[in-house]
């Protein structure tokens, strides 16, 4: 919950804000001209917004539409690694990786640090088997290899081929479509449409918007007679915002959010008074590189190479972190490695070459020298100004944990390890932290209906899912598990909406 200093700074964002703050027009069904009506209205085109309206479609519903505002669909889940975490799969199976709903539940609940939903969590996690299986039947389809993610005690992170969020939204979109769902670029969302008793009849769209063009296209009215869902994603994007939030996170911070995550839907939800949760509980991403913008090649070649890597501080020479922590551990412990007048100084992920290569980031992060090859120990020190005596020695004692299976220096799991030993030739790839993900939001239960903060009951007609929404995972959130949570919440908004 918002402490009353949290309240104040939230605020000051959406005063921050400025023209992003949307009001909630009130009024009687018969009073409003509608321009369009739909069954179901779906504000976001990504794993959330198209997960709703591929199950709404499988459950018989007859018009749904999906509203997005930019040229594209997808929005930010487009960018991420194409990764999603399920447990007790077939493919877990077949690769010997025992796991259970239960496992990373406690997972999460550890990172999030005493503050995420164990409920939320078990409700997502729970419905990962089907949210799997709903993928693969909408032609999505997973590499034969599991990835892990930090922070977590078992190989669960399944991967699309394509390595990326596309991987999902292109074939969601297509069956989307196949059950006559209606998408719609270009369509800004401004702001809810309520009754007098506080039911969401509709909302308020900017038809023919183009970013960055607050005044373009035309407002319309479009009424939903099943309910509205806001799966808008975050508001990493929205620099005034964030930074009433957390004042370290100004414009100086890189972020790997798409241009739209500005926070429009959240805003919206919170002048119509739902209940806020965790607004300042911010995630930066700890594989990010500075070397390139946004969420780039770097993020996806750090972390295929985590496991078997370490991570340098470039003053000693020396480890300063288990490279496969939860984010939030790591993040924190990059963004302090400064030089002497507290600059930043990015740290060194090295990792070997022979099993770089199997990842097929290596071309790309060479190509736009986002990584550096070197042949030996003495190059990389020279190269980046890192003591050499040092590096050695951590390198000689890394190789060491490996053949015995154990890290006595953090900790780290080193059956992620076993047999990759760092030699030459390195890949070397500096590490700085970048805005990634908001884990604050507006408060939804397990029927993901939106919750009002003066009354602790749902708002009727609004549900919520995604990013948009808050309180689930808590301080920190684990890498792989946004992409079904955005899905599981997706699925659990069009079932309630069709038995409304």
């Amino acid at each position: 919950m918002q402490t009353r200093r949290s309240f104040l700074k939230l605020g000051a964002g959406a005063a921050a804000a400025g023209a992003l703050v949307p009001f909630a027009t009130h009024a009687s069904p018969s009073d409003i001209k509608w321009d369009e009506e739909h069954e179901i209205i779906i504000v976001g085109s990504g794993f959330a917004g198209l997960a709703a309206a591929v199950e709404a479609g499988k459950l018989g519903a007859k018009d749904v539409v999906v509203f997005e505002k930019l040229g594209v669909y997808g929005g930010n889940s487009t960018l991420n690694a194409g990764q999603a975490c399920f447990a007790n799969t077939d493919l877990q199976k077949k690769l010997g990786i025992e796991d259970s709903a239960e496992l990373m539940v406690q997972d999460q609940l550890k990172s999030g640090r005493g503050y995420a939903s164990e409920v939320l969590l078990r409700h997502s996690a729970e419905l990962g088997p089907y949210i799997y299986q709903l993928t693969k039947d909408c032609g999505c389809i997973y590499r034969d290899h599991i990835i892990n993610t930090g922070g977590t005690s078992a190989t669960r992170s399944h991967q699309v081929v394509e390595r990326s969020g596309s991987g999902f939204i292109r074939p969601m979109l297509k069956t989307a479509r196949s059950y006559g769902v209606k998408t719609k670029i270009r369509h800004k969302f401004e702001g809810l449409i309520t009754a007098a008793d506080g039911k969401v009849l509709g909302i308020k769209v900017r038809r023919g918007y183009h970013f960055g063009h607050e005044d373009s296209g035309e407002m319309i009215n479009v009424r939903a007679l099943r309910g509205v869902l806001i799966a808008t994603g975050g508001f990493g994007a929205n620099v005034s915002f964030r930074q009433a939030l957390d004042p370290n996170l100004g414009p100086e911070v890189g972020c790997t959010n798409a241009r739209g995550a500005t926070g429009d839907g959240l805003i919206a939800m919170l002048a119509e008074g739902a209940m806020p949760v965790h607004l300042s509980f911010i995630q930066s991403g700890p594989w990010a590189s500075p070397d390139e913008g946004g969420f780039g090649y770097g993020a996806g070649f750090s972390l295929y190479n985590f496991p078997h890597s370490i991570a340098i501080d470039r003053s000693t020479g020396q480890r300063f972190m288990n490279e496969t922590a939860d984010r939030k551990t790591r993040a924190d412990l990059e963004v302090q490695r400064r030089d002497k007048d507290g600059k930043p100084n990015p740290a060194l992920l090295i990792a070997p070459k022979h099993e770089a290569q199997k990842d097929p980031s290596l071309e790309n992060v060479l190509r736009y020298k986002v990584a550096w090859e070197f042949d030996s120990v003495e190059a990389i020190a020279k190269h980046f100004e890192v003591p050499l005596k040092p590096l050695k020695k951590q390198i000689e004692d890394w190789n060491t944990y490996v053949k015995a299976g154990e890290d006595p220096q953090f900790g780290k799991r080193m059956n992620m390890s076993t047999g990759i030993y760092l030699t030459p030739p390195f890949i070397v790839q500096r590490l700085w932290p970048k805005v990634h993900y908001c884990q604050g939001g507006i408060q939804i239960n397990t029927k993901a209906e939106v919750i009002a903060a003066k009354t602790g009951k749902k708002i009727p007609g609004l549900y919520a899912a995604g990013e948009v929404s808050g309180g689930i995972h808590g301080v920190s959130r684990l890498g792989g598990c946004s992409t079904p949570e955005c899905m599981a919440f997706g699925v659990t908004a069009a079932r309630s909406m069709m038995k409304a």
